[in-house]
């Protein structure tokens, strides 16, 4: 894809900008030409690379294009906005970089301390531009994700301060990522003139199940594909696609693969709407029964078109560790842990004989990013320059440590960072 000059783009930014313009500046920063590209691998094995953007993970796409989007915006409504993340370790970083250094835009960063892998964190802590504030919690990404939760709920501090979010709850965020399964198919079908097309079944690591709930998007379009929900040992999306458990687990287990080592996947909410025929008051009382209770009751008309909607697969650390070995002994190709989380199925459908179908594995980052798992699986990271400069910049955020009242501290934050814009 084309992305003109910058001088182009700056030269027009007051003129009123066509959707390619606002498209090619968000994906200007990419690596690759083609922004994304699919690796065709040994034994069928396909595996379309969504990390070619400024944070080697997938979530730079829709973000950077979300990012477009409002500063255009917000620019022709002459307004500014707070934005509030949590991450569980790609989602801050692909933010913050959308948006760093934009005048009317203000962001603030919930991190889970110790967490994300040293890179992950490094990301988001080396930025200091005045309009980036982030904060290293002493928690999980769920326990950050509760105060962040209750002020989101007050809706009159949220239209006085103008506040937003970039995680995927963001409607915004989804859309974008429908696009994913489109060029997965396009380029893993075997046919596009058969009666009806073939299918492609596609492998997403689910964490909060943006990409995923995107995919049901895409087939609700008509696009004939299969989706596999792939998590780690924080399996909750697995338990409840195959037998309706929706339920939380005791903790969470901190996993090779930190950024869907969460328990809590809001977008379930947007799949359970969308199977249920969009039964508002139905879904509204699981959801508040889940958050009282850590568990809710999934209907079984509810849990059968899930099942049918979706299939999904787990796995342990040892499990991803095998499976990167394994793609690098047969490809000699570098797998990130989560990229592997997705590729063990195709690894346990192959080894038992089922691979009737193309399938497609969506690697959500660049293994890069996460040289402690590539080391464990006895590999060698490879290690660009620019993510190995990060080690000796200079790191700037605001920890909150458990017992301090997290609520408070956002609140005073979103307060402060207004009143200085004011000022």
């Amino acid at each position: 894809m084309k992305t003109g000059t910058t001088l182009t783009y700056l030269a027009s930014v007051k003129h009123r900008r066509s959707n390619k313009d606002l498209i090619s500046q968000a994906f200007r920063r990419f690596r690759h030409k083609d922004v994304v590209e699919l690796a065709s691998l040994e034994n069928g094995l396909n595996v379309l690379e969504l990390w070619h953007g400024m944070t080697y993970a997938f979530k730079d796409l829709a973000i950077s294009c979300v990012g477009q989007l409002l500063q255009y915006f917000l620019e022709k409504r002459k307004k500014q906005v707070t934005i509030v993340v949590g991450t569980s370790g790609d989602t801050g970083s692909a933010a913050i970089e959308s948006v760093r250094g934009v005048d009317n835009v203000n962001i603030i960063v919930l991190l889970p301390s110790g967490r994300c892998s040293p890179i992950q964190e490094l990301q988001m802590t080396t930025v200091i531009e005045d309009n980036v504030h982030v904060f290293a919690v002493d928690g999980t990404s769920d326990e950050l994700d509760e105060p962040i939760r209750n002020v989101f709920a007050d809706t009159e501090f949220v239209k006085r301060h103008n506040i937003m979010s970039l995680n995927s709850i963001n409607w915004t965020r989804v859309m974008v990522q429908v696009a994913h399964h489109f060029y997965a198919y396009f380029h893993c079908s075997p046919s596009m003139k058969e009666t009806p097309l073939p299918v492609v079944e596609i492998v997403v690591p689910t964490g909060a199940a943006g990409n995923v709930t995107a995919g049901y998007i895409a087939q609700t379009m008509g696009l004939p594909i299969r989706l596999v929900a792939a998590v780690n040992e924080n399996d909750i999306i697995h338990r409840t696609i195959q037998n309706g458990d929706f339920s939380l687990a005791d903790s969470i287990k901190p996993s090779l693969a930190p950024s869907i080592d969460i328990q809590e996947p809001y977008n379930m909410e947007r799949i359970f709407w969308l199977l249920s025929g969009k039964d508002s008051v139905l879904i509204k009382t699981m959801m508040e029964e889940f958050q009282k209770l850590g568990k809710a009751n999934v209907p079984e008309a509810l849990s059968t078109k899930l099942s049918q909607a979706f299939s999904s697969s787990t796995v342990n650390d040892e499990n991803v560790i095998e499976t990167m070995l394994r793609c690098w002994k047969e490809n000699q190709y570098l797998l990130c842990p989560h990229s592997a989380v997705a590729v063990s199925y195709h690894y346990q459908q192959m080894d038992l004989g089922t691979n009737s179908i193309p399938r497609c594995c969506l690697a959500t980052a660049a293994a890069a990013k996460f040289p402690e798992a590539v080391l464990k699986a006895g590999l060698t990271p490879e290690i660009p320059p620019e993510i190995r400069a990060l080690e000796t910049m200079d790191t700037r955020c605001t920890v909150m440590k458990r017992g301090e009242d997290w609520e408070k501290i956002l609140y005073h934050k979103i307060e402060e960072v207004n009143a200085l814009r004011k000022s």
